[in-house]
């Protein structure tokens, strides 16, 4: 791994605790990456902070920190009950979450605070079951932790931290209503340490955090830089029926130790996924119809080495933390300019570099300017030589893709939750 990301703020360099030291350095961590080293001065003393960077620099390490931090100076009121967590960290999606609870889980793992996790799709009970149990830290997404609120599984009372992850994200999905919900019924923003982080600061995004924090400083990680710089980004424009032979023909060329393949439907990624196995690519699939379990269990067999290639909705654009990525595929070119910035985000994570590449064709080039408007440049276009068109062998069959969820009708894509899914 590059270490150029990092700065010579070092961890030690702040006032921790010893028992947050402790879980920082097992977790390999010596010095800050650019966000952590201009947010950690101002929320260890209890400053708010509305954070900016690219995805993949630190953000989570950054209020995790500032988490543990607080509660382990803070005890909070001798009179708090055992459902009342002490910190709520909200995410848009199911995956970020569980990436969050895995990361808080390493760094805190000799502070003695109990973390709680609460998402839809699976562990109804279970998850329950802990929240009443009491937990210090309740990290999840906003409907099933609104679902137990209104069953008065815990309340919001006692809440020393506040952390919203992903905000433009939680705009896009829908949840702003549930957000504010809940905010609403925390201690008000001056009697707690509140912080904010997403890739980018919106006008609505910063109201949010105006309206809900306690005069946050806003911090912005090169703001100009929408993606990172050591993603080599590239575009091709073949015709519909050149795609699938020219993504086996890179495929082939570059030969990449694990990539991900985005699409824009399941019935795309139905298509890719067969097309990839018929031609010895071990592959596996994620969309808003795979269940949950089966979801995680996928996600952890692609980063342990077990499928090379992960063919993918934009389920999987946010939020994962999966280290390695040498290339991404835009298949599709996606129909959002941002979701471009989170998808090739994926790869060149924590100053490592990667390889983007897009195929702009005649059913999405349409979005190729806004794109690159967003992204504040052209991409550079590569041509598509004979050579680099491989004749795919026939697709496998894909009858096992479909997993119809417990209502009887199909799951919708976009995994982390409209706001009818907890």
């Amino acid at each position: 791994m590059s270490e150029t990301h990092l700065t010579d703020t070092r961890f030690t360099d702040f006032d921790l605790p010893a028992s947050l030291l402790q879980g920082i350095e097992e977790a390999g961590f010596s010095n800050c990456t650019p966000i952590q080293a201009n947010t950690l001065p101002l929320s260890l003393q209890g400053i708010d902070v509305a954070g900016q960077a690219q995805t993949g620099t630190g953000k989570t390490a950054a209020f995790l920190i500032a988490v543990y931090n607080h509660l382990l100076r803070d005890p909070g009121a001798p009179t708090r009950r055992i459902n009342q967590p002490r910190a709520l960290i909200l995410a848009p999606t199911r995956e970020l979450a569980i990436q969050i609870h895995h990361d808080a889980a390493i760094l805190g793992r000799y502070t003695g605070l109990k973390l709680g996790l609460a998402y839809g799709g699976t562990g109804y009970e279970q998850q329950r079951s802990t929240i009443e149990q009491g937990v210090d830290i309740l990290i999840g997404t906003p409907g099933r932790l609104i679902d137990y609120f209104k069953q008065h599984v815990f309340d919001l009372k006692a809440i020393q931290v506040m952390v919203v992850d992903e905000a433009d994200r939680m705009f896009d999905l829908g949840f702003i209503a549930d957000l504010r919900y809940m905010l609403r019924r925390m201690p008000p923003p001056h009697q707690r340490l509140s912080m904010l982080f997403s890739a980018t600061l919106s006008l609505r995004v910063t109201e949010l955090a105006y309206e809900h924090m306690n005069n946050p400083t806003l911090v912005e990680v090169e703001p100009d830089k929408v993606t990172a710089d050591r993603v080599k980004q590239e575009m091709y424009f073949p015709a519909s029926n050149e795609k699938i032979p020219l993504l086996l023909g890179l495929l082939h060329k570059l030969r990449p130790t694990r990539a991900i393949v985005f699409v824009n439907t399941k019935r795309a990624a139905d298509r890719v996924w067969a097309y990839l196995e018929g031609n010895g690519y071990k592959t596996a699939i994620l969309s808003g119809d795979v269940p949950q379990q089966k979801r995680q269990r996928l996600l952890a067999q692609f980063e342990s080495g077990a499928f090379p290639m992960l063919v993918a909705t934009d389920v999987a654009a946010r939020g994962l933390h999966i280290p390695d990525v040498t290339h991404v595929f835009n298949y599709d070119l996606p129909q959002d300019a941002e979701d471009y910035v989170h998808r090739i985000g994926r790869t060149a994570r924590a100053g490592a570099s990667g390889e983007a590449i897009s195929f702009a064709c005649e059913e999405y080039a349409f979005s190729l300017m806004d794109i690159e408007a967003y992204v504040g440049h052209k991409i550079p276009v590569s041509s598509i030589s004979s050579e680099l068109l491989r004749e795919p062998l026939p697709p496998v069959k894909s009858e096992h893709r479909r997993h119809p969820d417990k209502r009887g009708g199909p799951r919708r894509s976009g995994g982390g939750g409209g706001r009818r899914r907890r």
